[in-house]
């Protein structure tokens, strides 16, 4: 009898790790109840300025993406001693990204590889990543970031306040229907072509009622019955060309309206607004500014990337010689840029 040779399940997979369920990680690394309660008033006050009670302007500002912890508290200081300058007229929550997603390959971020040697040693990345957001919360520094993989916020969405969809993730009906789920105002950034279509669906989509599958507590696979997250909305981040001048806010108020949704809008200064270049956000915010002293009521929101140190940096095999506090994955402007673009952006208020 001949010997089957040809492999029908998992060709391609050449290993399988198990790794802890979101709820053994949670009791490993738990968060007090002044972190609980530092998280539920940013939670409030996020939808408070969403929902135009508090005239605040939200600014989402931190490193493209978070690879060293020490460097990550460091800045994370610096933001809340600012935050108490521009309180009155600014709400600053600190961009934690630990998932990138790549066009083709490359870096995936803290979760997938904390190590960046593509170990790929998850378990890790999660650990690290709770562990940063648990004393972020015990900082009372609000967190945002962006669900990229649909699994991870199991094991840390109890410490974010605001989570974003990304653009190559927006039209997805898996993330749509995870938003549905979330705790936490969830914007969703228009494509990156720059259709904005597509980001209205998804807010549509994120506020109904869903059923989908996913892991629940223990890890097990479940299906899940959302309510619908009626705290959604658009950001802008350009695409073919910048969309965050006035004409383009004024067709997305429009196409909002038409939709019968919230005219509320945030606008990613990074990406495709600067024209991929990390040195023009501070023109993006001052055009902002403009916008918002003329009368617009519609901009509730800006978002920035930023680092202790200008630019950004290659990832090499010896890690000893990186640059400390210097972008690995987008190119950020330094700490000095960011404390004056905001103060700048206080006068709009």
């Amino acid at each position: 009898m001949a010997v089957m040779t040809n492999q029908i399940h998992n060709k391609n997979i050449e290993s399988e790790t198990v790794i802890t369920s979101p709820i053994d990680l949670r009791q490993l690394i738990k968060v007090s109840d002044h972190g609980k309660a530092n998280i539920l008033t940013s939670r409030k006050t996020v939808d408070d300025i969403f929902l135009g009670r508090d005239k605040r302007i939200i600014v989402i500002v931190g490193p493209c993406s978070i690879h060293d912890i020490d460097a990550a508290k460091e800045y994370a200081l610096k933001l809340k001693l600012l935050q108490k300058e521009v309180e009155e007229s600014l709400y600053i929550m600190m961009r934690v990204y630990f998932e990138k997603p790549r066009t083709t390959v490359g870096w995936k971020g803290l979760i997938s590889d904390p190590d960046m040697d593509n170990s790929l040693d998850v378990e890790k990345g999660l650990r690290q990543g709770r562990e940063l957001m648990a004393w972020l919360a015990e900082q009372g520094i609000p967190t945002a970031t962006e669900a990229l993989n649909p699994i991870t916020p199991q094991y840390l969405a109890d410490l974010i306040s605001w989570c974003a969809i990304g653009a190559r993730t927006t039209e997805s009906q898996t993330h749509r229907e995870m938003s549905s789920g979330l705790s936490m105002t969830v914007g969703f950034k228009n494509g990156t072509d720059g259709n904005l279509s597509m980001a209205v669906n998804a807010i549509k989509a994120c506020s109904s009622p869903q059923s989908f599958l996913g892991i629940n507590d223990e890890g097990q696979i479940s299906t899940f019955k959302a309510k619908g997250n009626k705290s959604s909305h658009i950001i802008l981040r350009g695409g073919i060309k910048p969309n965050y001048d006035k004409e383009s806010v004024l067709e997305c108020e429009n196409l909002l309206r038409e939709n019968g949704l919230n005219e509320r809008i945030m606008i990613d200064c990074s990406h495709d607004n600067s024209h991929q270049d990390y040195r023009n956000q501070g023109r993006v915010i001052e055009d902002i500014k403009s916008q918002i002293m003329s009368g617009n009521e519609s901009i509730f929101g800006v978002m920035l990337e930023s680092n202790l140190f200008s630019g950004k940096q290659k990832i090499p095999e010896n890690k000893d010689i990186m640059k400390y506090g210097v972008s690995v994955t987008d190119g950020c402007i330094d700490w000095d840029e960011t404390e004056s673009v905001i103060k700048s952006l206080k006068e709009a208020r």
